[in-house]
C-alpha cells in the first residue's frame, strides 16, 4: 500500500526538511550555518541588492539575525566550506560537490562555441590562464583589454574576456575565489581555491553523480515529485540527464530503501518521501522568504504545497507589475499568508515597505506577526526605521 499524505502533511515535511523546524541559536555560529546549508543544499547567488544579496537571505529566514561574516568565512576562508558553481543556477555549494559536478563541467566543454561564441579563442583562453596563474585571483575587469562594455540588455553584453572567463569557470579550469565590494567575480586556479582533498577526490561515474544529486535534492525537499528532484540541481544540465537520469536515480534510491513512494492529496504525479524526513505535527515558522529561496524555486511545487501563485516581477516593466519589484512571501506557521514588496534605503537608513498584501487564508494575526518580522529584519539589515507606503490591503495594518 502506498502511503497517502495530505497537503498539510507534505507542506510540514517540506518545511522541516528546509530547516524551519530547527531550534534557533541565541547567536548563530558556524555550526548553525553548516546545519542550515545542509538543509538547503545550495544558496542561490544573484546580483540584485535592493534588499539584501540573495545568498544571505535563506540563512536569515532559517537562522534569524546572524553575522554575515559567517558566510564570508565559509565561502572564502580556510578551510573553505562553500564554493560558487552552476549547481542550481549560480549558487554557493559545499566544496565536496565539486567532483560530482565534473560531468556537468565536461558537458559545457563540448558546447563551447554554442554558448560562448567563436570569439572565445584558444589563444585568449591560454593568455587568461597564464595571467591568472601569474597574478592570482583576478576579476574580468583586471584582465580585460580596457575596452568599454555595452550596458544594453540588462548588462549581459559581455566582453570577450568576460565570456572566456565564464567558459573557464563552467568547465572547471578556474574557480571563483570570491567577490569584491562591487560584486564582481574574482577567478583563480582551482588549486588555490579548493581544498586539496576535494581536487584529489575521484570523479564518480555519471550514474553515481546523478544518484548523489537526487539524494541531496530528496533530503532538502523531504517529499517531492521527480520534477521537483530534477529541478533542484538542474539535472537536465548534465549529459544524459534530465527526466531519464532522474528516474533512474530515483529507482536506485527506491531499491535501496532511501526513498519511499507516496501519494499527496491534490497532486497528480507520483511523489517520493526521503527516509530521514521528519514528519512534524506543527511548524511554527515566521519568516520572510527571498524570491530566490529554495522553498519557492519551482513555482508548480509552491502552488501545490501552499496554494500560492508566485512570480518574480523584477524584469517586468513597472506598469505591468501586479505586486511589486522585489516581493518576498511571508511564511507564518506552515502557510504562506502574505507578500511584501521591500526595499532597503541605505542612504536614509530605512526599510521601506513599498506594498503588502494578504493571501485569502491569512489569519487575523498576520499584520501583527509581519510587523514584528519587519522590525527584526530591519535590525539585521542595520536600518534605523521602518516606513510603510499605503499600497496593498495589508499595508494600512502594519506598524511603522
Amino acid at each position: 500500500m502506498v502511503t497517502t499524505l495530505s497537503q498539510s502533511q507534505a507542506r510540514r515535511i517540506a518545511l522541516a526538511a528546509q530547516g524551519f523546524l530547527d531550534k534557533p541559536h541565541e547567536a548563530p555560529t558556524m555550526r548553525t550555518l553548516n546545519r542550515t546549508v545542509e538543509r538547503t543544499g545550495v544558496l542561490q547567488v544573484d546580483s540584485v541588492n535592493v534588499l539584501q544579496r540573495a545568498h544571505f537571505m535563506p540563512l536569515y529566514s532559517r537562522m534569524g539575525a546572524y553575522d554575515v561574516d559567517l558566510l564570508a568565512r565559509a565561502s572564502a576562508g580556510k578551510p573553505r566550506r562553500l564554493v560558487e558553481y552552476w549547481a542550481h543556477v549560480q549558487a554557493l555549494m559545499p566544496v565536496e560537490l565539486w567532483p560530482v559536478m565534473r560531468h556537468r563541467m565536461a558537458s559545457y566543454r563540448t558546447q563551447k562555441h554554442k554558448w560562448w561564441g567563436s570569439e572565445v579563442s584558444e589563444a585568449l583562453i591560454a593568455n587568461l590562464m597564464a595571467e591568472i596563474k601569474d597574478r592570482g585571483a583576478s576579476t574580468a575587469r583586471d584582465l580585460d583589454d580596457g575596452l568599454p562594455r555595452s550596458k544594453e540588455n540588462w548588462g549581459w553584453n559581455w566582453s570577450a574576456t568576460r565570456r572566456a572567463l565564464d567558459y573557464l569557470y563552467m568547465v572547471g579550469e578556474v574557480a571563483i575565489a570570491g567577490r569584491n565590494s562591487q560584486f564582481e567575480i574574482s577567478y583563480d586556479l582551482p588549486e588555490r581555491v579548493l581544498p586539496p582533498e576535494v581536487l584529489a577526490a575521484p570523479t564518480p561515474t555519471l550514474d553515481e553523480a546523478n544518484r548523489e544529486l537526487v539524494r541531496r535534492a530528496a533530503r532538502s525537499h523531504g517529499v517531492a515529485t521527480a520534477r521537483c528532484l530534477s529541478d533542484y540541481y538542474r539535472m537536465r544540465l548534465q549529459p544524459g540527464a534530465g527526466n531519464r537520469a532522474t528516474q533512474g536515480a530515483i529507482q536506485d534510491l527506491l531499491d535501496e530503501g532511501e526513498l519511499e513512494p507516496v501519494r499527496i492529496e491534490g497532486w497528480n504525479r507520483p511523489a517520493y518521501l526521503h527516509r530521514d524526513a521528519r514528519r512534524p505535527r506543527k511548524v511554527g515558522a515566521r519568516s520572510l522568504l527571498s524570491p530566490f529561496d529554495p522553498v519557492v524555486w519551482l513555482r508548480e511545487r509552491t502552488e501545490k504545497l501552499f496554494d500560492f501563485h508566485y512570480r518574480i516581477e523584477i524584469y517586468t516593466p513597472a506598469p505591468k507589475r501586479q505586486f511589486g519589484y522585489y516581493v518576498l512571501p511571508f511564511l507564518l506557521g506552515e502557510e504562506i499568508v502574505g507578500r511584501v514588496d521591500l526595499k532597503a534605503d541605505r542612504q536614509s537608513g530605512r526599510l521601506v515597505v513599498k506594498a503588502a498584501y494578504t493571501e485569502p487564508h491569512a489569519p487575523l494575526e498576520t499584520a501583527e506577526e509581519l510587523s514584528a518580522e519587519l522590525v527584526r529584519l530591519a535590525g539585521w539589515l542595520g536600518m534605523d526605521s521602518l516606513t510603510v507606503e499605503p499600497r496593498g490591503d495589508l499595508a494600512p495594518l502594519l506598524r511603522s
